[in-house]
């Protein structure tokens, strides 16, 4: 049985769902391990399910401090809100270390190291699963910097040690005295285990495109970038028959919504500013997670729980936060993305859109009004952005980032299992 470590929210985990489906069909035993009210989530698509039976609110962790993390803007606030969050942290190591027992290999997450050091203990694949670059190499910042300075090797490579050294900061601190407590004594080398990854037993694995961020030449072959893991419904998605007849009639809407960064408690305000910036940009909007939204026009509708890759391909532009998935969600979909970033790397997707020139640039989410967000809508609906965006999605059709990487999971678990010829 394979074991995958993952954590977060929705968007976090569709992609291991996506690694999941990919190494089922090598034939290879899988489950996920993350949070509890993920079950019926992960279940829908056939996977087996380790409950991490407890959340911030069981731990009696402060929702604020949760919060203070996700809007951390820059790297000063983003290490303070780290080392808040250790406290989460001790409350779920002991379940994460459980749901790796009896596992015949273990793919986590970076934010739990606990996975490497239960591979070695158990002396089974560590296999490390990402859902950025984050791998040191010298040609660029690490997601936590790009944008911010001025690209140099020296530069590039420190972006890396504090990328890494945040990460394990999340959970050194609580994996330590549990280890101790556990086994007595703790493993040998024990730090940072993210460049340890350098050998076929134990791959790295990264969900990106390389017509994003291009796979770096200077690391080490068992780093596999091959695109994004896309997760492959189990059968077509059918919308409500409102969406549908919204759909139907009238030019294609913009996509306008923030995930869970968005705080409910501000919907009116925001919901607002997001309603007179498309009537400024003479558009028509699909706006996610604002159900209860006050005076919205007919030239609006508002969707919950509806799939982005369903949904993004049908519309003119997307306008989200810039959380990881999202914005591969957006980039696939073929149209220009217009990102409003909160925190952490969601100023790199932003930035790197813009760059490529399949968006607009950078909105920061504490400058938003409506003006600014009109005028990036309506830049992003240029038609040299929609043309550039549009190519972005079929070169990013041409990979598959799942598959090839549940071969190389494969790889490092031949002595247990021989590995299925692949035709093509």
């Amino acid at each position: 049985m394979i074991t995958i470590l993952c954590s977060g929210t929705r968007g976090d985990v569709q992609p291991y769902i996506a690694l999941a489906q990919a190494l089922k069909k090598l034939g290879l035993p899988v489950r996920m391990a993350c949070g509890r009210a993920f079950e019926g989530f992960v279940r829908s698509y056939g996977m087996d399910f380790y409950s991490i039976d407890i959340d911030h609110e069981s731990a009696g962790v402060d929702p604020r401090m949760i919060k203070e993390a996700q809007k951390a803007d820059n790297v000063l606030k983003m290490f303070a809100s780290f080392r808040k969050m250790r406290e989460y942290g001790i409350y779920m190591v002991e379940k994460y270390h459980d749901a790796c027992l009896g596992s015949e290999a273990i793919i986590f997450h970076p934010g739990l190291s606990i996975g490497y050091f239960m591979a070695e203990k158990l002396g089974i694949p560590a296999i490390l699963a990402s859902p950025f670059p984050m791998h040191s190499t010298r040609l660029r910042p690490s997601v936590i910097l790009y944008g911010k300075v001025k690209p140099s090797a020296i530069i590039n490579r420190l972006s890396y040690l504090m990328l890494q050294g945040m990460l394990w900061m999340a959970s050194e601190s609580s994996l330590k005295p549990f280890w101790k407590n556990t086994y007595g004594r703790l493993p040998e080398h024990f730090s940072m285990p993210f460049e340890r990854h350098t050998d076929a037993r134990h791959p790295a694995l990264v969900s990106c495109s390389n017509h994003i961020f291009a796979r770096p030449a200077d690391w080490n072959p068992h780093v596999h970038q091959t695109g994004y893991w896309v997760v492959e419904e189990p059968e077509e998605y059918q919308p409500d028959p409102e969406l549908a007849a919204f759909l139907a009639h009238g030019e294609k809407p913009v996509y306008v919504g923030f995930g869970s960064m968005f705080d409910k408690a501000d919907i009116e305000q925001v919901g607002g500013i997001i309603l007179k910036a498309l009537a400024l940009a003479g558009k028509r909007g699909v706006l996610g997670g604002m159900s209860g939204l006050k005076n919205t026009p007919d030239s609006m509708i508002t969707v919950e729980n509806v799939p982005h890759t369903w949904l993004f391909p049908r519309m003119a532009a997307v306008c989200h936060h810039g959380g990881a998935g999202t914005s591969a969600a957006g980039f696939q979909a073929g149209v220009p993305s217009i990102i409003v970033p909160f925190a952490l790397d969601q100023f790199a997707w932003a930035q790197r859109s813009h760059d490529l020139g399949i968006g607009s640039k950078p909105l920061p989410f504490k400058k938003l009004d409506a003006g600014r967000l009109a005028e990036a809508i309506q830049f992003a609906s240029t038609p040299e952005i929609c043309a550039k965006a549009k190519a972005a999605g079929k070169l990013i059709a041409t990979e598959h980032g799942a598959r090839d990487c549940a071969s190389a999971v494969a790889r490092a678990m031949e002595k247990q299992y021989p590995v299925p010829a692949r035709a093509g």
